[in-house]
């Protein structure tokens, strides 16, 4: 007997929820292309595999610790409950920082280089992500506020929230579909030897969710704060404005580097005084001269062995 309903699939009695099976597949996909590349990147076979089986823990507990540290009020009353997970409460960013440590841990282990690792992952996360944003649309979760013009009230602009009965920005699917981006970005850049040094491929992952994260992150009505600002642009600007650093400092000609570092505190000035569309102009500058960078990079003695 199997019945189907918005949020789960009842099959023989047993219910799973869409958001679980959404999250299982992109994990899934995640690891098969890890391992599609780990050859590639000069890695011993089913590194992909060891790494996935402790960074998949590492980050789900990560990202529950993280949501609960910057939430704790819902649990200060009853602190058991941060161990209820099924209840929901994720934060991509905990997850990113809890597979990052773990993967370290490995590296370590293993006498791996732990940039090499980060390489491999980096990809896999970015797809992992676009495709988990999907159960947010299922759950009815991760939107934005109301769109309140009717050119607005349309999918992909906005997604109908049931609860309220309004449209509201789809910044699941903002996010869903720049993670696409990247992937391809990345696997693009890699195949035409674009990254020179271990790291580039995570650090440039890095730097594009981040410039996504912290101007999407502005229309959502449920972020995590830390006083009056929102935890998730906090770090997505102070990792923007690391990984122009580590460009400037990296590069041999200055100028596009500097100019990238420069708009990234420019559109971290405007996003924390709120004003989003100077930002915005500002975030696309920074992607344009980073690529820029990229570029110039290529002319580095320092090459990647494939």
């Amino acid at each position: 007997m199997v019945q189907f309903t918005p949020t789960s699939i009842v099959l023989f009695g047993l219910t799973f929820h869409w958001y679980g099976v959404i999250i299982a597949v992109g994990m899934a996909l995640a690891v098969a292309l890890a391992r599609a590349r780990e050859r590639r990147l000069g890695l011993p076979r089913d590194t992909a595999l060891d790494l996935a089986l402790i960074g998949i823990p590492a980050a789900i507990v990560g990202a529950r610790l993280y949501y609960v540290l910057f939430s704790w009020r819902e649990y200060a009353a009853n602190p058991i409950r941060a161990l209820y997970i099924w209840e929901g409460g994720m934060a991509i960013y905990g997850g990113i920082i809890g597979g990052v440590l773990a993967g370290w841990l490995y590296a370590r282990r293993k006498g791996l280089p732990f940039l090499r690792l980060a390489d491999l992952a980096a990809p896999s996360i970015a797809l992992g992500q676009a495709i988990g944003r999907w159960g947010n649309f299922v759950n009815q979760e991760a939107y934005g506020a109301v769109a309140t013009q009717p050119w607005q009230q349309r999918f992909p602009i906005s997604v109908f929230i049931r609860a309220d009965g309004q449209w509201h920005f789809a910044t699941f699917f903002y996010e869903s579909a720049w993670c696409f981006i990247i992937v391809a970005a990345l696997l693009i850049a890699e195949r035409r030897h674009r990254f020179r040094r271990d790291g580039e491929i995570f650090r440039s992952y890095v730097f594009l969710y981040a410039l996504e994260r912290a101007l999407v992150e502005g229309l959502r009505t449920d972020s995590l704060r830390l006083g009056p600002f929102r935890v998730s642009q906090l770090l997505s600007l102070a990792a923007l404005l690391t990984c122009a650093a580590i460009a400037l400092a990296q590069a041999k000609k200055k100028t596009v580097p500097a100019i990238t570092l420069a708009l990234c505190v420019a559109m971290a000035a405007l996003l924390l005084s709120a004003h989003p569309w100077p930002a915005l102009i500002c975030a696309v500058g920074a992607a344009g001269m980073y690529r820029g960078n990229s570029d110039l990079s290529r002319c580095d003695k320092s090459e990647f062995r494939f």
